[in-house]
């Protein structure tokens, strides 16, 4: 999610009562408790796919809010300890020639690969970190006005191809809706004709929760960028054109499940959040879907990494 967007968070959090604090009581009656936080636990890992093959491929996603910083948070610590075959990055942030050697010279992942915006420095970005050498790796979807922001990875693998995307924010005001509508078409139609060739993994921060089981406050937020009509409804396309949100498939009733908390008002600590970060699967790899994990303890930005074992 972008700045510009978790500016006008206030409301979106649906606690703006001035510091948070509980109005007061009514004259004569006991102040009232706050209510503690609904916290999700993330289940153990399934490593089997429902007709009992094994999985053999993790991938991790995660939008960290800046590289650079992300590193000097430690973030690579919690790689090396989660050990995905690949790791994809959202919101870089960083020019390839500014990586910090820390993740440059990570011998765990000799393929590396990076994607930056064009036109303005410390904005967007992704990146694809792989221990085994993709077939063949492309940039963007194949549209200038989308591509010089440096938001899609591709890589090819034998069985499937994995997409990495961090998809343009609607932004505060809504100022980019128009042009969020128009990505949502044209990054639908590029994710189609790859299906049509070889199945697909799609990762990263989508910047939608599609359903109200997705965020904390849906009623306060349905103009606000994330939860509009229009993007929810882009997403609802996007399934229907023959991908499954793979969280949702294992656990369909799961609540208070996020993957994002803004910073500000204790959001994370209360547990305040939004899931904005996706694992989404063309319908030939669901026979192989393990599970779709939210890694929500574990700090660095204000995105948690979410984890996904398959068989391919």
């Amino acid at each position: 999610m972008s700045k510009r967007a978790k500016k006008n968070e206030q409301a979106s959090t649906g606690e703006g009562n001035d510091n948070g604090a509980e109005p007061a009581a009514k004259k004569g009656k006991k102040a009232k408790e706050p209510e503690a936080p609904i916290l999700y636990e993330d289940p153990p890992d399934k490593l089997t796919s429902k007709d009992g093959r094994a999985a053999n491929m993790k991938i991790t996603s995660w939008n960290v809010d800046g590289l650079r910083a992300w590193v000097k948070k430690n973030g690579l610590d919690w790689v090396r300890q989660e050990a995905p075959d690949i790791l994809c990055l959202q919101e870089t942030k960083c020019a390839e020639k500014a990586l910090p050697a820390d993740i440059t010279s990570m011998p765990e992942y000799p393929h590396k690969y990076w994607a930056g915006s064009e036109d303005k420095e410390g904005y967007s970005g992704v990146a694809m970190l792989c221990k085994t050498e993709p077939i063949e790796v492309t940039y963007g979807i194949g549209k200038e006005e989308h591509d010089k922001e440096g938001r899609v990875i591709t890589a090819e693998f034998p069985s499937f191809y994995l997409v990495t995307a961090y998809v343009p924010n609607a932004g505060r005001g809504l100022v980019r809706l128009d042009y969020r509508k128009t990505w949502d078409v044209d990054f639908r139609a590029y994710l189609s004709k790859l299906d049509a060739q070889k199945p697909l993994v799609l990762c990263g921060d989508l910047n939608v929760a599609h359903q109200e089981i997705d965020l904390k406050n849906p009623k306060g937020n349905r103009k606000n960028a994330g939860f509009t009509p229009e993007e929810r409804e882009g997403f609802s396309q996007l399934l229907a054109a023959g991908f499954t949100d793979s969280f949702r498939e294992l656990y369909p009733e799961q609540t208070n499940a996020y993957t994002f908390w803004t910073y500000m008002m204790n959001s994370r600590s209360k547990n305040v959040g939004w899931r904005l970060d996706y694992f989404v699967l063309s319908a030939a790899l669901l026979p192989g879907l393990c599970d779709s994990k939210i890694r929500n303890t574990a700090m660095g930005s204000d995105h948690c990494p979410i984890t996904l074992h398959l068989v391919v």
